[in-house]
């Protein structure tokens, strides 16, 4: 059927206007397209080129140099050195067995580093760089350079480890550093990204672990170029981080050598403190161990000796060490006695030998007794019973106020591992710790340094300084940061009695001075030199008998402390001989070695020693004559 014109013009319209509706609608689109390019491509052009480039430059950081360490001469402690190691890229390797077998022959690589280096590589990227031999020396390097062209992928890097050249000597003070750990991090709310570099070192204990911060210093860092896989294609820009700070320590390097060889063959410590400023010249703990054997990990063959050696080389006696002071603790009964009022310097005690409290007998360690005493006797002769009837009638709350005044039962801020704060015992601590109410008894044990109360040779040291100063002698053991003096903590008077602290000196020189004095054997004779002292022994079981009949694990620790010079003090020291017997016969020998050397800064004259003691004496030097240790640089263990 044909459609009329008129039908045929209005479909005509009509197809015309959805053509033009489509074609506008296409028009509409196309526009938008052309005008969301144009903003992508010119109006945003800066914003997406940067977003490019951050695809394909990172940011990666460089390790710090890590600040050394000094004592206070200035003679290094820890350093670093160049440390060589040998790596392989199994992209550019090939056959890594027959490479690795090449390797093997040139620098006579163990089948353990050969089977770990295989199993790194499995682990790994091809294009990165697996470590095959660690701490190698010169000689490799320069052997795989020279036969680079035969072993493809394998390469040699440089960088730092730590060392200590002085060794055993101070492994109790400076520490060690050691790879970082997950329980380092997690032991860190915020780990710092350093951290998370391999191999990146870290101070593990002591003034290393201590002043980390100081010491690690703040990264660097680098642009590099990186493809689509993230192998680096170049560098485009470096910048160097800031090294850590130098440290220069209070303690004398000269002194701690002889005093740790002086401590040789014992479990022992030793602590030396300048009485005027507080400077810890001296802090040995014997037996020692090389703190280089921990750097790149060590071995369970050096490893184990160190774990199961009754002397426990591992430990720091002078200040994680918590032990019994025994006599030495009897100044504070004195002095808190005295100070309060309840006694005079020259009121006298009887002493028969022993003392009747709440039913129980108390022995003095002369079992004849030593009749009438005061207190520089009692001191002298170290009698038992008359502290005992001073701790009666002070109490033990004053007896261990006074002990905290003197630096005892106080865990000293000092830049050392696990300090013990040890314990001055109270009424209160032994009803909250132990479940029980005190009794007289234990005021009794308390007063001649028995009992609850603890001590290290630390405090015992602070103790004695202040004792011979009437200052708030405080230990210090960093003296300079970078060059800048740190600053002398407390020293401010005590707010005692001059004239008593005045008895307590005269008597305690009367112990080393005096021919019925318990250290008088191991005096010094030369006047300007003259030192006052205390011994002490402490018991480590309750039984008494012959030190010489039991195990040396239930002998008694002995114990001394002293200041010299008597009229113008300059230095004060704590020694500590473990199961070492009596004070008088173990550690007051030691004692006035030690302190010779330090107040001559040298060998002292034999002239300084009683006539009967200069041969041995002069043996004795003979045989620790020039024994500082050479530096030791580490340069790799040679493995050709």
């Amino acid at each position: 059927m044909r459609r009329s014109r008129a039908e045929t013009d209005a479909n005509h319209a009509t197809l015309g206007r959805r053509a033009a509706l489509l074609g506008g609608v296409q028009l509409l689109f196309m526009g938008g397209l052309a005008a969301r390019m144009r903003y992508l491509q010119v109006d945003q052009a800066d914003q997406f080129r940067l977003l490019a480039e951050e695809n394909r430059i990172n940011i990666r950081l460089i390790p710090p140099k890590r600040g050394e360490i000094f004592d206070r001469n200035g003679l290094q402690l820890a350093q670093n050195v160049p440390s060589y190691r040998i790596v392989i890229v199994r992209e550019d390797a090939g056959d890594v067995d027959d490479v690795m077998l090449r390797l093997a022959r040139l620098i006579n690589l163990t089948p353990e580093q050969v089977d770990s280096a295989l199993r790194e590589l499995n682990r790994s990227a091809p294009f990165l760089p697996v470590t095959i031999a660690e701490d190698v020396s010169w000689d490799a390097v320069s052997a795989v350079s020279v036969n680079a062209p035969a072993l493809p992928g394998v390469s040699p890097e440089v960088g730092s480890t730590r060392v200590y050249p002085r060794g055993s000597d101070f492994a109790h003070v400076v520490g060690r550093v050691g790879r970082v750990s997950q329980m380092d991090l997690d032991a860190l709310d915020d780990p710092d990204a350093v951290l998370r570099i391999p191999r990146f070192q870290i101070g593990k204990i002591n003034v290393e672990a201590r002043e980390e911060a100081l010491l690690r210093g703040s990264a660097g860092t680098k642009q590099v170029e990186v493809n689509a896989t993230g192998r680096v294609m170049r560098e485009l820009e470096r910048r160097e981080g800031q090294s850590g700070a130098a440290l220069q320590l209070t303690i004398d390097a000269k002194l701690q050598n002889y005093v740790q060889a002086r401590l040789t063959g014992e479990s022992a410590a030793v602590v030396i403190i300048d009485c005027e400023k507080g400077d810890i010249v001296a802090n040995s703990s014997a037996p020692s161990y090389d703190p280089n054997l921990f750097i790149g990990g060590i071995s369970s063959k050096d490893y184990d000796p160190l774990l199961t050696d009754k002397y426990r080389p591992l430990v720091n006696k002078t200040v994680q060490g918590a032990y019994p002071p025994g006599s030495t603790f009897k100044m504070m009964t004195a002095m808190a006695a005295i100070e309060a009022g309840i006694i005079g310097p020259d009121e006298t005690v009887y002493c028969p030998g022993h003392l009747e409290v709440g039913g129980r007998r108390f022995h003095c360690w002369k079992r004849s007794g030593h009749g009438w005493v005061d207190l520089e006797n009692s001191l002298k002769q170290s009698c038992d019973v008359y502290y005992y009837d001073l701790a009666l009638k002070v109490g033990i709350e004053k007896i261990s106020a006074m002990s905290n005044r003197f630096g005892l039962g106080i865990r000293h801020d000092i830049a050392l591992s696990s300090v013990n704060s040890g314990l001055t015992p109270t009424k209160e601590w032994k009803l909250e710790n132990r479940g029980e109410p005190w009794v007289i008894g234990d005021t009794v044990n308390a007063s001649i340094g028995q009992g609850f109360m603890l001590a290290s040779p630390m405090q015992l040291a602070v103790m004695t300084a202040r004792l011979a100063t009437g200052r708030d002698v405080t230990p210090r053991l960093i003296k300079s940061v970078d060059g800048v003096e740190q600053p002398v903590k407390g020293n401010g008077p005590l707010d005692m009695n001059e004239n008593n602290l005045r008895k307590m000196r005269k008597s305690m020189y009367a112990v080393m001075n005096d021919r019925r004095g318990t250290a008088y054997r191991s005096r010094i004779i030369a006047e300007d030199m003259r030192m006052a002292g205390k011994t002490g022994t402490s018991q480590v079981r309750s039984a008494v008998v012959d030190n010489k009949s039991v195990p040396w694990e239930q002998r008694d620790h002995a114990l001394f402390v002293g200041f010299a010079p008597y009229d113008n003090p300059r230095y004060a020291c704590a020694v500590l001989v473990e199961h070492g017997g009596g004070g008088s016969t173990a550690a007051a020998p030691i004692a006035r070695d030690v302190m010779l050397q330090a107040l001559y800064n040298g060998e002292p004259p034999l002239e300084a020693y009683p006539a009967g003691d200069r041969g041995q004496i002069e043996e004795q030097q003979r045989r620790l004559r020039d024994v500082q240790p050479q530096a030791r640089v580490k340069k790799g263990k040679d493995q050709a």
